[in-house]
This record gives structure tokens, sequence and C-alpha cells, in this order.
């Protein structure tokens, strides 16, 4: 598949490509404390361009073979300054499909509406864009902020389960949540 670069109302969107390495490593850089309770453990290298390069080729690799896409965010008034990203994985086609999304924000502009914005932009790629039925979410039932994000774009729970991902280095208890497309029955 070839994903187009996505604009909302705020943002662009920009398909996971090897020179946006320095912007997604600075944004890992600033947010790596923030982020890290909600994420696997990171490799000591992962905020250097050389690894943020590396992960790009292999998010560039995952959309050539219909696996998935990360979009990386950026702000339309700094074009240049990644502040998050979107990632539609775990795609499968035929008769399922469906995928998995995550998300995640630059701890400096939350409950600002970009995640919300976002979310939406990437769950109408999946349906409308990648003809997909089902979008899922799994998110530990600590994260109030992201259980709200889901439930704003739509999102209704349909189960939890113990010990789902091992998040900073702990396995965590995660709700998942689902998003059908009505429209493409």
């Amino acid at each position: 598949m070839k994903v187009p670069v996505l604009q909302t109302e705020r943002l662009i969107l920009r398909p996971a490509h090897p020179r946006l390495a320095v912007k997604t490593a600075a944004f890992y850089l600033k947010n790596k404390d923030f982020l890290q309770p909600f994420e696997p453990k990171y490799d000591e290298r992962f905020t250097t361009v050389a690894y943020q390069r590396a992960l790009l080729r292999q998010d560039r690799q995952m959309e050539r073979e219909n696996r998935g896409v990360r979009l990386w965010l950026f702000r339309r008034e700094d074009p240049e300054t990644a502040i998050g990203c979107v990632v539609l994985s775990n795609i499968i086609l035929g008769a399922f499909r469906s995928c998995t999304v995550a998300y995640k924000m630059d701890k400096d502009l939350l409950r600002q509406g970009y995640a919300t914005e976002a979310l939406s932009a990437a769950v109408e790629l999946a349906f409308h864009g990648l003809n997909l039925h089902r979008v899922e979410a799994s998110i530990m039932p600590r994260n109030a902020a992201s259980l709200a994000l889901a439930r704003r774009c739509g999102f209704v729970e349909v189960g939890r389960s113990p010990r789902y991902i091992c998040i900073n280095g702990v396995w965590e208890d995660h709700i998942h949540m689902v998003r059908l497309n009505e429209e493409g029955e």
C-alpha cells in the first residue's frame, strides 16, 4: 500500500520515512521520561538518529507489505517538529479486515485536541483508505487519558486481558477497545 500524507484542520500526518529520523529522535528524546511508563523498555540507543532511522526503515517495510502504517504528526504551524505518532498495525485483510491502533503525543501538547484529531484521521484512513472493518486499541486501565481519547473517537470497551503486554518491564493488564466500520458492511 502507498499511504499519502494526510492533513486535518491543524495537523499533517506523514507516513514513516527514514528522512524523518532527526525529527523522531528529537521527539523521543524530549518525551522519553513521559512515555516510558506506557511503553516497552527502550534500548539505550533508542533516541539516537541512527536507531530511529532503522526503525523508520522497518516502518516503511511494514507499509510496503500491507501490514501497517505509522503516521508521524506535525502541526501545520510548525511542520518540522514531530509531536507524536499514530500507528495502524497488525493489519489483516480478507474476511477479517482488522488492525490495531496505538498512539503517542508530545507531553507539552496534551489536552489540546491534537490526539483526537490524529486518531480520528487514522480511523478514517483505516475504514475508507484501507477498507477495514475493525480497529482495536489495547489500553492499560490506569491510562485514563488514553481511555477517554478512545471513547471520544467512538471506541467501545469489549473486554480485558490480564498481563497482556510487557510495559516498562511489567506485564500489564489491558482493556480492549474496538471501533467498527458501520458504513462498510
